[in-house]
């Protein structure tokens, strides 16, 4: 495919994925990973400006979740969160880093570096679903999503303690991170309750979400780290922003339309052109207990907890909480570049995360959804809420 028809088909996919999502009710996200896949065997493949829209993309994903998490919710349930969050981390970790060290024979970098791809869960995924099935503001969907910014940041901490050697800017990331965090908290109000700036069509507020953004991306790429982590915190302490308001409520309405129109898919369609049949197929049978190894270890360290602080959505948390795309895919390719893993093992990896994404994703929406956008949702101790108001 040649370079000037890659934008044009882009622009197909994304257009088909949302119709076919709305003609059979499935997330728009596994339909974009399934058809960016699916692309990539009639030989499309990524330019530099698809790269870079992606990480944008899942940076901005990662920042709207963190508008969505009630912060009172999130501090009284804690414990919940964490272990749920650190359990779904630990468990895939150990295990896949065990198996292909002992049983499959990869070195132990290379082990280790598995284990921490396939121990995520994809704040992203996550995220796009609940909005799109109008849990995103209930009570289980932000304990939901609390959970899983607990384990992304358990296999952040493992890729850099393990593996990645900080350096002056990975200070200077790590210092600007927290400065511009702290600035954006204690003065965005001048922003988002200017009297100037609302119902404007420049739309001044997205325009410094996204500056905010931008500036993480530019001194992570500096130090050698990723902007997802400081991007959910930012959105997370900028949350009451977006409630206080009839205003600031159309802000995020706003923020999500634009960024589902063309950033996001962006994002999931490149995860999906990541993927290489034929390396898959020459090694299908590791493939496939890779797979299983992940999601069978996800259910043990997520499923009796959450069948214990979310009974009535126990088995739909789990199967959201083993997609895995994000941060999977960063390990993977640091792995490759690095020369801890060869095409072959960066492959099964990448293979493993997206079908992750794809199908505990579809199985949790066709059998496993907890509600409906008019259903009760409840949560122990927190009565009850309408989904989807």
């Amino acid at each position: 495919m040649t370079d000037n028809l890659i934008p044009l088909a882009m622009g197909i996919i994304v257009l088909a994925a949302s119709l076919i999502s709305l003609k059979f009710g499935l997330s728009v996200a596994i339909i974009e990973i399934i058809l960016g896949s699916l692309a990539g065997t009639l030989g499309m493949h990524t330019q530099d400006w698809m790269v870079y829209l992606a990480s944008f993309g899942g940076i901005t994903l990662t920042y709207l979740a963190g508008t969505e998490i009630d912060i009172e919710l999130m501090r009284e349930k804690f414990k919940e969160s964490f272990l749920i969050g650190f359990c779904s981390f630990l468990l895939p970790f150990v295990a896949v880093a065990g198996y292909t060290y002992y049983f499959a024979h990869w070195s132990a970098q290379a082990s280790l570096l598995a284990g921490t791809a396939l121990s995520t869960t994809s704040l992203a995924v996550v995220y796009s679903v609940l909005v799109e099935t109008g849990l995103a503001r209930t009570k289980i969907g932000k304990l939901l999503m609390s959970s899983t910014f607990i384990t992304d940041m358990g296999t952040a901490l493992a890729l850099s303690i393990i593996f990645i050697k900080p350096t002056a800017f990975t200070v200077v990331f790590i210092i600007v991170s927290i400065v511009v965090i702290i600035i954006a908290t204690k003065f965005s109000h001048l922003v988002f309750d200017n009297a100037r700036f609302k119902n404007k069509v420049v739309e001044p507020e997205i325009k410094y979400v996204f500056f905010l953004l931008l500036v993480f991306m530019y001194f992570a790429n500096l130090g050698e780290g990723h902007a997802v982590l400081p991007a959910f915190v930012l959105g997370l302490l900028m949350s009451p922003h977006f409630k206080e308001t009839v205003e600031t409520k159309s802000v995020r309405n706003k923020l999500r339309t634009v960024a589902y129109a063309i950033i996001t898919p962006t994002f999931f369609i490149v995860g999906g052109l990541s993927i290489s049949f034929p390396l898959i197929f020459s090694a299908l049978g590791l493939f496939i207990v890779l797979f299983l190894i992940k999601i069978a270890s996800k259910f043990a360290g997520v499923f009796f907890l959450a069948r214990k602080f979310i009974p009535q959505g126990a088995m739909y948390t789990t199967l959201l909480m083993s997609t895995g795309l994000t941060f999977g895919t960063i390990a993977s390719v640091f792995g490759l570049t690095s020369g801890i893993i060869d095409r072959v093992q960066y492959s099964l990896l990448v293979g493993v995360v997206v079908a992750s994404a794809v199908i505990p994703t579809f199985i949790a929406q066709k059998w496993f959804a907890p509600v409906h956008s008019e259903d009760v949702v409840e949560l122990n101790g927190y009565g009850t809420e309408k989904a989807g108001k």
